[in-house]
């Protein structure tokens, strides 16, 4: 099976991805800042480091490798819509130039493709209904524009024999791995607590479906997949639609926050990811996360 080097596997998303490719039989490689924590994943993994400048020669990284995943973002911790912070020209360097860079030397050093993890922020605040991805980027953030300028340059390298695709993901739900609290922790303790909650909406899709979408970039027809990017999402949620599973699973009192409106919101068509076999789990997966969740935390 292809040895992949995984950049930005210890993040959120990262652990999402590097787990289902070690279920799927691939040889991961860890690529980042810092060392993994021991037991933050289910098996021990080798570590090289990997950062996102534009100056340094890495190349040694890349030995042995064959399949390249670029999940590594330079932000204020946190954030990714402003998470230049200050620094507008160091963000915009280090993902952008930072990434290039990395992209250069894994076809110099021979790895056959190459999955940049992209984000819907690409598409911008445009009008409420469907997009898919052959309607042009717009970004109205510095964010969208990075991600916007690496799919670019990515694409522009591929070649025959070095395969490229870019995944513009949504908001990714799921346990965040040891000593880490999950992305709604917040939001189900301030529920718990009685405490007000504004209505929000969002598109959601689960971090192991994430993975699934990676692996099929590296597993499809080349002619498929190189050069072409691909929307990940899956339910279009409101704070209600979560909170309303929390409380039939506690029997918690508390009143649910109001529906929050569609109007003016984006959702992203996948069926181009999906006519390649990518099936996410939907409200089953929804359901069963929240509940694994909650038993998390122990008795309410």
């Amino acid at each position: 099976m292809s040895r992949v080097l995984v950049a930005g596997g210890a993040g959120f998303v990262g652990r999402f991805i590097v787990e289902h490719l070690i279920e799927h039989g691939y040889d991961v490689i860890i690529g980042g800042r810092r060392p993994p924590d021991p037991g933050f994943f289910t098996v021990d993994l080798p570590f090289v480091p990997l950062l996102l400048d534009p100056d340094r020669d890495q190349t040694a990284a890349f030995d042995g490798i064959d399949r390249f995943v670029h999940a590594a973002f330079e932000h204020v911790e946190g954030k990714y819509r402003g998470g230049e912070g200050d620094d507008p020209e160091g963000f915009n360097r280090a993902n952008v130039e930072g990434s290039i860079r990395l992209f250069e030397m894994a076809r110099s050093a021979g790895v056959r493709r190459c999955v940049f993890l992209s984000s819907r922020a690409v598409y911008g605040s445009r009008l409420s209904g469907s997009i898919d991805e052959t309607s042009p980027p717009d970004p109205d953030t510095l964010y969208g524009e990075v991600k916007v300028a690496a799919e670019d340059r990515l694409h522009a390298l591929a070649t025959a024999e070095f395969v490229t695709a870019s995944l513009r993901v949504t908001g990714v739900y799921g346990a965040a791995g040891p000593g880490r609290r999950h992305k709604w922790a917040e939001l189900f303790s301030t529920y718990l607590d009685g405490r007000p909650i504004q209505p929000r909406l969002g598109t959601e899709v689960h971090g192991d479906d994430v993975g699934a979408a990676v692996r099929l970039m590296l597993e499809a027809d080349a002619d498929t997949v190189s050069g072409a990017d691909f929307n990940v999402s899956d339910l279009l949620l409101d704070t209600r639609q979560i909170l309303a599973l929390v409380q039939a699973l506690t029997g918690c009192p508390h009143r649910l926050p109001e529906v929050a409106s569609t109007e003016g919101y984006l959702v992203m068509s996948t069926d181009r990811l999906r006519a390649l076999g990518w099936q996410p789990g939907g409200t089953a997966r929804l359901k069963t996360t929240i509940r694994d969740l909650l038993a998390d935390i122990g008795p309410v």
